[in-house]
This record gives C-alpha cells, sequence and structure tokens, in this order.
C-alpha cells in the first residue's frame, strides 16, 4: 500500500515536471499556438487543480462579503454608502473581464492568470486593513480587477489543454465549484462574521490564494513566444466607462435618484454613447479586446445573449433566498446559507452529470433547452412561497432552480469554445462570462427595484396608521436584528408585506427564463471534436472550411444562420 501511494506521488511529481518543462505542450496554453502532442487525465488534473484554487477565490468572493455588510456598516460607520461595497467589486470585475480575455490571447494563459490572482490578493489584504469606507470600496475595486480575470482565464486555459468532446466534463466541474462557491459564500462569511470577525471575510483570500500562486507557478507552463502586440487601450476605457455607466442607472436608479433624475438619465445616455463610440473604436483596432466579427457568428451571439438570461435568473435566486430566510424565518446569515445547500446540490449535481453525458454522446443542444424549461419552473414554484412554506418544499424549490443552472451555465461557455475554436478561445471565453456577470449585475439591480417599490406600496396597505413606513422598510430590509426589535403586530405586518413583494420578484425571473428558453432553439449544434486542440478540433465541430478557429489569418466567414 504504501509502495503504491508513493508510486502514485511519484507519477505526479512526474507530471508536473514534465508540464513546467514543456516536455509535455507548453504550446497549448500559449495564445494562438496549437498543441503537438495531447495531455493524459492525470496531466490535465494537475493543471486543474490549480485552476479550481483560482476559481474558486473569484466566485466565493462574489457573495461571502453580503452577510458581513450590516456588521462592517456598523464599524465603519458608512451606511449611505453600503451598496458602493458590492457595486465596486462588480463593476471593476464585470468591466475587465473582456480584457483579460485578449490579454491572454496575446501575452499567453499563465502570466496573465497569476497576475489576476497578485492583483486579487492585494485588494484582499487591503480590504481587510480598511480604516473606513471610502477606503474599503476603492480596495474592493482593485480586488475586483483581480478578481474580473480568474474565472474567465480558469475555462479559457481548460479549453486551450482539453478537445471539444472531453470539454464538456471538465466545464461541468467548474460549474460545480462556481455554483458551490456561489452559494457557500453566505455560509462562509456568516460563520467568518461570528467568529474572528468581518475582516477574515478578506483575509480567508490570502491563504487560497497564496496556495493557487504555487500551484499554478509549477503545473501551468509558459509562453515561450514573445511577440510585440498592440493593446487596444482606446477600446478598453470606453468598454470599461460605458458598463459602468449603464451598471450605476440599475443601482442607483429608483434608490437613490429618482429614474427620471438628470443624473440617472445623463448616465443612461453617455453610457450608451460611450459604447456606440466603443463599436467604431474596435472597427479600426489592429487588435481589438472585443472583435466584431464575433457577433457575425449565431453560436456566439445566442450563447451570449442565453448568459445574460441565465446570469439574471441566477443571481436574482441567489441574492433574495437569503434575504427570505432572514426576513420570513428569522434565521441567522450563517443559517440561512447553510439552508440554501439544495440549490447548490442542484448546480453541482447537474453541472458534473451534464459535462459526463456531453463527453459521451457529443451533443450539448438538450441541457440548455431543458436547463432554462426548468429554471423556469423553479422561478414560479419559488413566487409561491408564503410564510408558513416548510423548509421541506422551499429545499425542493431550490434544488428546482439549481439543477437548471447546472445544465446550462457551463455548457454555453463549451459551445462557444467548441464553434469559434482556438483562433478566438480566450476573448470568446471572457465575453460569454462578461455577459454572464452583466445578466447578474443588471437582474439584481432591476429585482431588487421591484422589490423595493412592492414593499412599500405594500407596507402603507397593511401597517397601523401613523406608523413611518420608510424606517419599517429600512427594518425589513436591513440586519434581522433591526426586525426583531418590531412590536409583535408590526412584525408580522412587516413579514407579510415582504412575503408578498418577493412574489413579484419571482414571477418577474419566471419570463426573463422563458425567454432564455426561446432563445436556447436557435442555438447551433456543432459537432464537438474528438481531436486535441490546434489539431483541427477548433471551429464549427473541427471543419476548418468553415470555422474561424482554423489559424488563418483573414477574417473568418460568417456562419449559417
Amino acid at each position: 500500500m504504501r509502495h503504491r501511494s508513493e508510486q502514485r506521488l511519484g507519477d505526479v511529481a512526474a507530471d508536473i515536471e514534465a508540464i513546467g518543462a514543456g516536455v509535455v505542450p507548453a504550446e497549448a496554453v500559449e495564445a494562438g499556438q496549437a498543441a503537438p502532442l495531447p495531455l493524459t487525465h492525470r496531466q490535465i488534473m494537475v493543471v486543474f487543480s490549480g485552476l479550481m484554487l483560482g476559481m474558486l477565490l473569484a466566485a466565493l468572493d462574489q457573495t461571502i462579503v453580503s452577510t458581513a455588510l450590516p456588521t462592517i456598516v456598523g464599524d465603519l460607520h458608512g451606511l449611505s454608502h453600503l451598496s458602493w461595497v458590492v457595486t465596486a467589486y462588480l463593476l471593476a470585475s464585470t468591466a475587465t473581464a473582456p480584457l483579460y480575455g485578449k490579454l491572454s490571447d496575446l501575452y499567453g494563459r499563465k502570466k496573465v492568470f497569476q497576475s489576476a490572482i497578485v492583483l486579487f490578493l492585494a485588494g484582499s489584504a487591503l480590504s481587510g486593513l480598511a480604516q473606513s469606507m471610502t477606503q474599503l470600496i476603492l480596495f474592493r475595486a482593485i480586488q475586483g480587477l483581480g478578481g474580473g480575470g480568474l474565472i474567465v482565464l480558469a475555462m479559457t486555459i481548460i479549453g486551450d489543454i482539453v478537445s471539444p468532446r472531453e470539454r464538456g466534463r471538465y466545464q461541468g466541474y467548474f460549474g460545480a465549484v462556481f455554483g458551490v462557491a456561489s452559494v457557500a459564500g453566505p455560509l462562509v462569511g456568516g460563520y467568518l462574521v461570528d467568529g474572528p470577525g468581518w475582516r477574515w471575510v478578506f483575509y480567508v483570500n490570502i491563504p487560497i490564494g497564496a496556495v493557487a500562486l504555487v500551484v499554478t507557478s509549477i503545473v501551468l507552463p509558459a509562453a515561450r513566444k514573445r511577440e510585440r502586440h498592440r493593446i487596444d487601450y482606446a477600446g478598453a476605457v470606453l468598454v470599461m466607462g460605458g458598463v459602468s455607466a449603464l451598471l450605476l442607472v440599475t443601482v442607483w436608479g429608483g434608490s437613490t435618484y429618482h429614474w427620471l433624475s438628470p443624473v440617472i438619465v445623463g448616465l443612461g445616455v453617455g453610457g450608451v454613447a460611450l459604447l456606440v463610440a466603443f463599436v467604431f473604436t474596435e472597427r479600426r483596432a489592429a487588435e481589438p479586446i472585443m472583435p466584431l466579427e464575433l457577433f457575425r457568428f449565431r453560436v456566439f451571439d445566442v450563447s451570449s445573449a442565453m448568459s445574460f438570461v441565465v446570469g439574471a435568473a441566477m443571481f436574482g435566486a441567489i441574492v433574495y433566498l437569503p434575504t427570505y430566510l432572514q426576513v420570513v424565518h428569522g434565521v441567522s446569515a450563517s443559517t440561512s446559507g447553510l439552508l440554501l445547500l439544495p440549490l447548490m446540490g442542484g448546480v453541482l449535481s447537474a453541472s458534473v452529470l451534464s459535462g459526463q453525458i456531453i463527453a459521451r454522446v457529443g451533443r450539448y443542444k438538450m441541457f440548455p433547452v431543458t436547463g432554462t424549461a426548468v429554471i423556469s419552473v423553479g422561478m414560479w414554484l419559488l413566487s409561491g412561497l408564503q410564510a408558513g412554506t416548510s423548509y421541506v418544499m422551499a429545499s425542493v424549490y431550490m434544488a428546482v432552480v439549481g439543477l437548471g443552472i447546472g445544465m446550462v451555465m457551463q455548457v454555453l461557455v463549451l459551445a462557444v469554445q467548441n464553434g469559434l475554436g482556438h483562433r478566438y478561445l480566450g476573448v470568446s471565453t471572457s465575453l460569454v462570462s462578461f455577459f454572464r456577470s452583466m445578466g447578474g449585475a443588471f437582474g439584481t439591480a432591476l429585482l431588487g427595484a421591484v422589490l423595493t417599490s412592492r414593499l412599500s406600496s405594500q407596507l402603507v396597505r397593511v401597517v397601523p396608521p401613523g406608523v413611518p413606513v420608510n424606517r419599517l422598510a429600512l427594518a425589513v430590509t436591513g440586519s434581522p436584528a433591526q426586525l426583531d426589535r418590531l412590536p409583535p403586530a408590526l412584525h408580522r405586518a412587516a413579514v407579510t408585506a415582504f412575503v408578498h413583494s418577493l412574489h413579484a420578484v419571482f414571477l418577474y425571473g419566471v419570463p426573463i427564463a422563458m425567454f432564455g428558453f426561446v432563445l436556447s432553439w436557435a442555438l447551433p449544434e456543432i459537432r464537438l471534436s474528438k481531436a486535441p486542440v490546434g489539431a483541427g478540433g477548433g471551429g464549427q465541430g473541427g471543419n476548418r472550411s468553415v470555422g474561424p478557429g482554423d489559424g488563418s489569418t483573414g477574417s473568418p466567414p460568417p456562419s449559417p444562420r
């Protein structure tokens, strides 16, 4: 037994040495280069371990802060800036995703991936040391600048080293990690706040990130070829500015400012103008960060639109389910995270199982079609949550939504990587993730506006005359401790108003998910190739005459629509 264990350790060490030395193909991770030799499953898993750690960092940080916000506000005295703790990270990570994809195509994945980890860790350490809300918001933005590249590049690197036919298996594992981390975030955050304190919500990233840096330094080969490139700085600034302005419209509109106020209208017009200028800039850029020819391919258009829709539905469920559990059932922040395990289990099981099936049968379209239908049913079920709904029934509803998300999220990345091939691997993967993050941002903000407006109108109907509705609404949407301090009659009225308001939130999610179901039927199913990356297996199922991924230097022809 001991001899076998030592032999396995020796085999893994040999795999790491071979990957690092370039005996197995370093070119597999170098932008635009073909892989002369395929990696074995064991060698792929060695690389995979480092990538999963990087993805875990970014996915966990999207939700881990939510349960710590009331404590942070109380410590740093900045209630008016509460939303910016989340928004600063969201703006930076979403807007930089396309830039990371392009930079990795130009300079190689390893260098850019590790730079993203270092930037993320620097932001995490500074956030933990913050002494004011202004400092925390600034440091969260730095953290987001790094986080924007972690998920995107992890999925891109797997696309480099695995054939399209086998890619579904590994993308399924990524989907499981993302789903588990997203749902486990509130749970971990709650325990850290109740234990060592809210600063450890940020400090916990440091040991994980340090391990990720060490592992990726060992197992990821560096690009061997150095070339001079022209970075599209103008395009990067314009897309970041346009996206940021439109995200601020959804964050501030209807809450901080009226929807028709000069600030909101100005941000909306300015955001659209910047994006129009971005399109004109990309047409003239020598090496654009968002190649416009990608939008000539139906597989990219449909996958991007579906990613936006699924992101809106997914983050809507994840954000508002803990609020329901804390407000209606009166559980703590850590307990509400624990009660989300059915949602996490659904995402985990569906992601892994769908990836395994895709690897065997070589077909993927059935999963987005089925998954979006299941999400629609799940959102409709969630709209029926009542104050007296049992944990068992709520768990069933959450599991249904999780199963649907797990069948869709990573399959869309696989479809784009397979359809567009290796030439656009980094930028296409980053753009699909970009649209999913955008969907999550816009969906969460818009559903939040629905909740706020409905809650105000519902409270007016149920609270006694003379009770200040604004203060009561603040108690409902604030920490559970505020709600518990209300007199019993007001507590019951507030919970009733919240439940009725939450019905509308999930009901609005049903047509959003149904739109994704309609889009899924337009998704082309391109044959998944078994050939190694760069050996003719990329781009329209490996057909070099019709796909953009054949390594040619000319513009790709438009795909059939």
